[in-house]
C-alpha cells in the first residue's frame, strides 16, 4: 500500500505499519473541513466504516442518545421513515449499529461485499450529515406524552418513547446506577458528570428545538472522524466521502472538546440510594472507590495505567483483588473494578458488592491498607512480568468473533482520535511496551505508581450505594404528579393537539414507504458456497485429535473436549459452578492464588464450559460435552498443554473458602445480568419445557439458575453444607476426568509438529475408557405460562412454540419466518408503536422451538397480543417478494458472518461435533435460498397455533398484579 496516495481533497499526514497485527495505519485530513480520516489497510475482505462525532452533552436529558436514534429515521436522499432498519434487511452486512458514548456518537457498519459496503456507505453518510430529524421521529424515538386511553383526553397522561423506555430499563440495573452516580462525583464539572444516555426523569425536559441545535453544532465534518478498515483503496473511499458529503461543507472554527476536570483537594465521600423493591435489603449495598488519573491520550501513561490495573486486579493472585475477594465486608468484588480509559482523563476503580452501608469506612480502610502494603513492600517481579505478557498477548491476538476484527481495532483507537491524540500509537503498542519493560526492571516502579496515582492523589471518591425499597414508588408517584400537573395546565386545544400528534404518529408508523429509493443487494449477490475452514490430515498425535492451520499471529489455541457422563439433575445444576471452579481453584501443589498467577505467566486465559445440543433430526436426543479451552503464545504451547493436562487430572476442590467466594461472585453476576439480558432469559424460560437442552439451559444459565445459585449461596453459609458442596464437586470431577475425550488445536502450520508432539507427551498416559454411559436428558414437550418477578422498571416478554429441528424440511422456512415477521410486523408494532427498545422472532433449530421476544418493553399484554397478530398479518401478505428476499438476505448474512481465524476453525469443529457438518450446513443454506412466501404461510399456520404457545415474562410485582391470574408467579 502507498499510504501517501490519497484523494486530492485530502492531505496525507502520517502512516505506520503494525507488524504485530499485519496492518498499516494512515492518517489523512480533509483540506476544506479539517475532518480526519484514519484508514487501517489490511488484506481482510471484511471492510469496516465508522463515522464518529464528538458529542459533549451538558445535562442528562439524553440529547446525544436521542439524536443517534432520530438521525437514522430518514435523510435528504433517502426520505423514508426508517432507512436504517430497512437497510439492515436489504444488505449482506456483517455488522450495523450506532453507539452513544459519554463523549462521542458513532455510526459503524461492516460488509464482505463491496457493492453492499458502498450501498451502506451512501446511506450512512446521508443519515449523519443530512438527516431530516422529523418532529414525529423525535416523539417516537425520544419522548412524548399521550393519553393512556387513545383519543380520550379524560384519561391520564403517560410518557412514551423508545429511548425513554430503553433508559428506564438500563437504569433498572444497580450497576448502571452505580457507574452513573460514581462518575457524577468523580467528574464534577465536565460532560462525564452527566448521563449521556439520558436519565428517565430528565429526558422529558429535552425539546425538539434543543435536538436540532445540538445536531447543527455537533454533526459537522470539522467535528467528525472517519475510520475505515479493509482492502478497499483509500482514494476510492475518500472520493465517496467527498462526493456524498464533504464537498457541501466548509471548515468551522468552533472546537468541540472536553476540558480538563477540576481536581479535588481532598477525598469526597458520599452515600446515595438505588431502587430495590424487596423485603430483605441486607447484603445489597455497593461500595466503590474511584480515582481520577492522567489523560488517556498519553500512550506511555495509558500503558502504565493498564499494567497497574492488571497487577492490582487481574486475578485472584493480584493483591487488591485478593483482598476484596477474601473480605468479609462484602460478597464479591464490584463489577466496577479496573481502569476506564475511554474518557479524556482515565479513572481507576475498585469496590465491593453485597455489603452493608455501615461497612463503608472499613472498606476504604481495607483498600488503602492493601495499597500501603504494596507501596512499602512492592510486588513480585514475576507478577509484573506476567501482566506485561498479558498486554503483549492481547496486542497480538486477532479477534473478531463478537464484533468484526476491524471494528474492534477502530473502537480501540477511537478515544485517542476523539481527544485529538494519536490513535496509530494505540494500535502499535510495541514501542510503549519496550519502554515499560525497561521501567519495570526497577522494583519500585509499581509502588511508585501506587503512591503517585492512588495513595497521594486527593481526587478520590468513595461512593456507598445502598438499597431503598420505597425509591421506585416515590419516583412513580413523582412522575404521576408531574404528568397530572402537565394535564391540568392544558386547555382543550392543547389536549386535542396531543391526540392529533398521537394519530399523526400512528399514521406515519403505518405508512408504507417507497423503499425502492434505497440501494440494495439481491439474492444474485449472495455467494453460492459457504466458506468454512477444513482440518488438516494428521499422521501423529493422540487419537481423536483435530488440527486446523490458521493465521493466528503467533498464538496457539487448544481445547480438550470431554464427553459428559450420565448425570442427575442435581449434578447438572452444579455444572456451571464446576466448570468455573475447574480453572479458578488450585491445581496439584498450587493453591488457587498460585495457580492464577501461573496461568497469567504462560497463557492468555484458561476456562471451561459445557456445550449441549439436540440431534439434527431429533431435538429430544442430546449430545453434551465439557470443553476446556486455552490459548497462549506459541512459544508457550508446551507449558499450556502441560497445564491443561494437569488441570483435568489434578484440579483441587478442597479450597472451601474459595468455593464460597466463587458462589457469592456467581450469584452477584447472575442477578446483575437480568435487566441487561432479560429477553434472552425470558426466551429460555418460555422454551424450558419444550426441549431437553432448553430445560438444561434454563436450569444452568437461565432464570431458574439464578434462583438456585441464590439458594445455594445462602445454604453454604453453614459449614456442613459447604463441605457437602465441595465433596459433590470433587465427585463430579472424578466422573468427568475419566470420560472419553478428544482434542482440538488451532495454530499456524509451522508449529504443528511441535504441538502434536507435546500433546502426545502430556496426554499419552490417560486411562482408556472401557465402559461409559453418556449424558441423557429426559424428554420434554410441554408449555408454561409464567411471570418471573424481579427489580425492573420495564418488561421482557417471550412466547415459544414447538417446531422442528435442522434436519426437517420445514426448518429452513421457519428460520426465514423469524426475519420476515420481525421486519414486516414486529418492529413496527412493538418497537415503534409500543415503545419497546427491541422486538423480534426466530427459529432455534437446536431446540426445535420458534420464539418471539421483546426487550425493555413498557407493555406485556399488548405485546403478547402483537405476537399473535403477527401470524394473522402474515396470512394476509401477498406479492411480498421484496420482503421475502430481505428476510432471506438477513439469514444468509448471519450464516456467512466471518469470525477470527481461530474462531472460525473452532466454530466449524463444534458444529460438526453435533452433526452440523459443512455438508449439512451447505444443504441447509440452499434450502434457505429456496424458501417461498407460501412456505412461510404454511409453517406459520401449522406450528404457531395459540393453543401450543408457551409464555414467560420478566416483570415486577406491580405489573404482575395487573395481569391474569392464570400466570404462574415466580420470585427470582
Amino acid at each position: 500500500m502507498h499510504a501517501e496516495l490519497c484523494h486530492p481533497t485530502f492531505r496525507f499526514l502520517q502512516s505506520r505499519a503494525v507488524e504485530a497485527l499485519n496492518i498499516e495505519v494512515a492518517e489523512y485530513e480533509h483540506i476544506a473541513t479539517g475532518a480526519r480520516h484514519y484508514h487501517i489497510a489490511s488484506d481482510y475482505d471484511e471492510n469496516v466504516f465508522l463515522v464518529a462525532f464528538r458529542t459533549v452533552p451538558e445535562d442528562s436529558r439524553g440529547v446525544a442518545h436521542i439524536l443517534e436514534h432520530t438521525a437514522l429515521c430518514g435523510s435528504e436522499r433517502y426520505p423514508v421513515r426508517d432507512p436504517f432498519f430497512m437497510m439492515t434487511r436489504r444488505s449482506l452486512n456483517t455488522f450495523m449499529n450506532a453507539f452513544t458514548s459519554s463523549d462521542w456518537t458513532a455510526y459503524p457498519f461492516a460488509s464482505q461485499n463491496h457493492k453492499d459496503f458502498f450501498n451502506l456507505l451512501d446511506v450512512y453518510l446521508d443519515a449523519t450529515f443530512f438527516s431530516r430529524l422529523d418532529p414525529l421521529d423525535f416523539a417516537q424515538e425520544g419522548h412524548r406524552v399521550e393519553f393512556e386511553e387513545s383519543g380520550n383526553s379524560d384519561s391520564a397522561l403517560v410518557y412514551k418513547g423508545v429511548v425513554y423506555n430503553e433508559m428506564k430499563g438500563a437504569m433498572s440495573s444497580p450497576v448502571s446506577t452505580l457507574w452513573q452516580t460514581l462518575t457524577r462525583y468523580l467528574f464534577p464539572t465536565t460532560t462525564y458528570h452527566h448521563n449521556s444516555g439520558g436519565e428517565p426523569d430528565a429526558i422529558p425536559d429535552l425539546s425538539y428545538e434543543d435536538l436540532l441545535a445540538f445536531y447543527r453544532s455537533h454533526y459537522h465534518p470539522s467535528n467528525a472522524i472517519f475510520m475505515t478498515f479493509g482492502d478497499l483503496p483509500v482514494q476510492t473511499l475518500q472520493q465517496r466521502f467527498e462526493e456524498n458529503a464533504l464537498s457541501r461543507f466548509e471548515r468551522r472554527d468552533e472546537v468541540i472538546a472536553v476540558a480538563d476536570e477540576k481536581r479535588y483537594f481532598a477525598p469526597v465521600r458520599v452515600e446515595e440510594a438505588y431502587a430495590l423493591a424487596q423485603e430483605d435489603q441486607s447484603q445489597s449495598t455497593h461500595h466503590v472507590l474511584g480515582w481520577l488519573l492522567p489523560r488517556s491520550i498519553d500512550l506511555n501513561e495509558l500503558m502504565q495505567a493498564h499494567l497497574l490495573s492488571r497487577v492490582l486486579l487481574d486475578n485472584s493472585s493480584s493483591p487488591l483483588r485478593a483482598a476484596l475477594e477474601s473480605s468479609s465486608l462484602g460478597n464479591a468484588p464490584s463489577p466496577l473494578c479496573g481502569l476506564e480509559d475511554s474518557n479524556r482523563e482515565m479513572s481507576f476503580m475498585c469496590g465491593l458488592e453485597g455489603s452493608e452501608p455501615e461497612h463503608a469506612e472499613a472498606f476504604e480502610a481495607l483498600v488503602l491498607e492493601t495499597l500501603n502494603t504494596i507501596a512499602e513492600e512492592g510486588v513480585s517481579q514475576e507478577m509484573v512480568a506476567a501482566q506485561l505478557h498479558q498486554l503483549e498477548l492481547s496486542q497480538r491476538e486477532i479477534t473478531g468473533d463478537g464484533y468484526p476484527f476491524g471494528l474492534q481495532l477502530i473502537l480501540a483507537s477511537m478515544p485517542a482520535a476523539i481527544h485529538r491524540g494519536n490513535p496509530i500509537g494505540v494500535l502499535d503498542i510495541d514501542p510503549a511496551l519496550e519502554i515499560l519493560r525497561e521501567k519495570v526492571k526497577d522494583p519500585q516502579f509499581i509502588p511508585n505508581l501506587v503512591r503517585r496515582w492512588l495513595l497521594d492523589n486527593p481526587h478520590r471518591v468513595r461512593l456507598t450505594l445502598r438499597p431503598d425499597a420505597e425509591l421506585a414508588d416515590r419516583r412513580d408517584t413523582a412522575e404521576a404528579a408531574r404528568l397530572e400537573q402537565i394535564k391540568s395546565a392544558m386547555n382543550a386545544e392543547q389536549k386535542q393537539a396531543v391526540i392529533e400528534r398521537a394519530e399523526a404518529l400512528e399514521a406515519r408508523q403505518q405508512q408504507v414507504d417507497d423503499d425502492s429509493i434505497l440501494p440494495c443487494v439481491t439474492l444474485e449477490d449472495v455467494p453460492a458456497e459457504l466458506h468454512l475452514p477444513a482440518p488438516d490430515a494428521l499422521a501423529q498425535g493422540p487419537a481423536a485429535t483435530t488440527w486446523f492451520s490458521a493465521g493466528t499471529n503467533g498464538l496457539t489455541y487448544q481445547q480438550v473436549i470431554v464427553d459428559l457422563p450420565e448425570l442427575g439433575e442435581h449434578e447438572q445444576a452444579l455444572l456451571p459452578l464446576y466448570t468455573y471452579c475447574l480453572t479458578e481453584l488450585g491445581c496439584a501443589e498450587r493453591d488457587y492464588r498460585a495457580n492464577q498467577a501461573y496461568q497469567s505467566q504462560i497463557t492468555g486465559g484458561l476456562h471451561a464450559y459445557t456445550s449441549l445440543r439436540g440431534c439434527v433430526s431429533d431435538e429430544q436426543q442430546v449430545s453434551g460435552y465439557l470443553v476446556m479451552s486455552g490459548k497462549a503464545l506459541s512459544i508457550n504451547s508446551d507449558k499450556l498443554t502441560a497445564l491443561m493436562a494437569e488441570t483435568l487430572e489434578h484440579a483441587r476442590f478442597d479450597e472451601q473458602a474459595r468455593i464460597r467466594e466463587i458462589v457469592a461472585q456467581q450469584r452477584a453476576r447472575r442477578e446483575q445480568s437480568i435487566t441487561g439480558s432479560g429477553h434472552a432469559l425470558a426466551m429460555m424460560a418460555a422454551a424450558a419445557e419444550l426441549a431437553p437442552v432448553a430445560h438444561f439451559s434454563h436450569l444452568t444459565r437461565g432464570l431458574e439458575g439464578v434462583r438456585r445459585v441464590k439458594q445455594l449461596d445462602k445454604r453454604i453459609q453453614e459449614e456442613a453444607e459447604l463441605t457437602k458442596l465441595a465433596t459433590d464437586l470433587a465427585v463430579l470431577h472424578t466422573r468427568i476426568k475419566v470420560a472419553p475425550r478428544r482434542f482440538l488445536l488451532v495454530a499456524e502450520e509451522e508449529h504443528q509438529q511441535a504441538i502434536l508432539s507435546q500433546l502426545t507427551q502430556y496426554w499419552s498416559d490417560q486411562p482408556e475408557v472401557t465402559e461409559f454411559a453418556p449424558l441423557v436428558l429426559p424428554t420434554t414437550r410441554s408449555a408454561v405460562k409464567q411471570l418471573w418477578l424481579t427489580n425492573t422498571q420495564v418488561n421482557f416478554c417471550a412466547c415459544a412454540f414447538p417446531t422442528v429441528p435442522t434436519g426437517h424440511p420445514d426448518a429452513a422456512a421457519l428460520t426465514v419466518l423469524g426475519d420476515f415477521l420481525r421486519n414486516g410486523y414486529l418492529h413496527r408494532a412493538i418497537r415503534e408503536k409500543g415503545g419497546a427498545y427491541g422486538a423480534g422472532a426466530g427459529q432455534d433449530n437446536g431446540d426445535a422451538v420458534f420464539r418471539f421476544f421483546s426487550y425493555r418493553d413498557p407493555r406485556v399484554e399488548g405485546t403478547l397480543e402483537d405476537f399473535a397478530r403477527a401470524v394473522d398479518w402474515l396470512a394476509e401478505c401477498d406479492n411480498e417478494q421484496q420482503r421475502l428476499q430481505e428476510a432471506i438476505l438477513g439469514v444468509i448474512g448471519s450464516m456467512d458472518k466471518p469470525g477470527s481465524p481461530a474462531g472460525e476453525a473452532k466454530g466449524t469443529y463444534h458444529s460438526s461435533l453435533f452433526g452440523r457438518t459443512p455438508e449439512v450446513r451447505q444443504a441447509f443454506r440452499e434450502q434457505i435460498l429456496a424458501v417461498t412466501l407460501d412456505d412461510l404461510k404454511r409453517v406459520a399456520k401449522h406450528y404457531l397455533q395459540p393453543e401450543h404457545a408457551s409464555v414467560a415474562v420478566v416483570t415486577n410485582q406491580k405489573v404482575a398484579d395487573t395481569l391474569p391470574a392464570d400466570f404462574v408467579r415466580i420470585e427470582i
